[in-house]
């Protein structure tokens, strides 16, 4: 992104929490971007859990996209709200402007949408979500700016060399496009024309609240489906707010017989490092890296 763009800024999902609203464009500004607020963003808040309504949160996003002085478009928050506008976007006007579109968690479903036409787009913090929360929410909200920046290069390690872990699988390096995101959001694409084609690709899955028994019924589900039958390799990040899942895990996808990495730092947690949704990666389970 060229030096002192702006980042659009819309509500697809949530509202804000009180106080985080105010705090969003002085933190872009601190990170050398400018910003554009779009209404929804404000509210009025609609059925008490999404930041407005559909309409305005469906325009907000087309008219971020149209915008000309916007140059990539950031959600404010995840929480829940955009598998209800995943029919009414216009597949036109996300492939005639294909900016960065940031965020994760809800926004995982509108990263689907935008794989299904061959758009990448950032998973990677929010900023009335994470940035505002301490020096790891502001150092994600740094690596994110860096990134936005530099750019990708074939070849760019995507985070550092992960430590050893018990669900480390795999002998040989794999590429394949990196896919999914939030693990509940993703199942709930299931049996959608938004579901993304997983044949061939590095599924990566984080998730946050859910107990054991509850990602093993998600995972089950995938499963069942027949959405991990044709994977090249598995990427997992935090699983946070809960029991620790890595038997349930292990049990899933140390029977695929695919590449897994575990551990990986990103997610509803810091670090929240940025993942490139919808390109091709390179995982390498003995170097225990991910690069471009």
């Amino acid at each position: 992104m060229p030096a002192h763009a702006c980042l659009g800024v819309i509500a697809p999902a949530g509202p804000p929490r009180e106080g985080t609203l105010e705090q969003v464009v002085p933190m872009i500004e601190r990170l050398g971007f400018r910003a554009k607020v779009f209404p929804g963003c404000g509210g009025p808040s609609f059925l008490g859990h999404l930041a407005a309504s559909d309409e305005r949160r469906l325009a907000d996003l087309h008219e971020a996209l149209c915008d000309p002085t916007v140059d990539a478009v950031i959600g404010l928050r995840g929480g829940y709200g955009c598998t209800r506008l995943l029919d009414r976007i216009d597949r036109a006007v996300l492939r005639r402007f294909p900016k960065p579109l940031i965020g994760y968690s809800d926004l995982t479903a509108l990263l689907a949408l935008r794989q299904q036409l061959g758009l990448a787009g950032w998973h990677a913090p929010m900023p009335a979500s994470d940035w505002h929360k301490g020096e790891g929410g502001w150092a994600d909200a740094v690596a994110l700016a860096d990134r936005l920046r530099s750019g990708l290069r074939a070849g760019d390690a995507l985070g550092p060399a992960l430590a050893p872990h018990p669900l480390h699988r795999g002998r040989a390096p794999v590429r394949g496009v990196l896919s999914g995101g939030n693990l509940a959001v993703l199942v709930a694409l299931l049996g959608t024309p938004f579901m993304p084609d997983l044949s061939g690709a590095i599924l990566f899955l984080e998730d946050v609240g859910e107990d054991p028994y509850k990602i093993d019924r998600l995972l089950c589900q995938l499963r069942l489906s027949g959405a991990l039958d044709g994977l090249a390799g598995a990427l997992l990040g935090s699983f946070t707010d809960g029991d620790a899942p890595d038997a349930v895990l292990a049990d899933y996808f140390g029977e695929l017989g695919i590449p897994v990495l575990a551990g990986w730092p990103s997610g509803h947690t810091s670090p929240n490092l940025p993942l490139p949704i919808g390109i091709a990666v390179t995982m390498d389970p003995v170097a225990r890296t991910v690069s471009a």
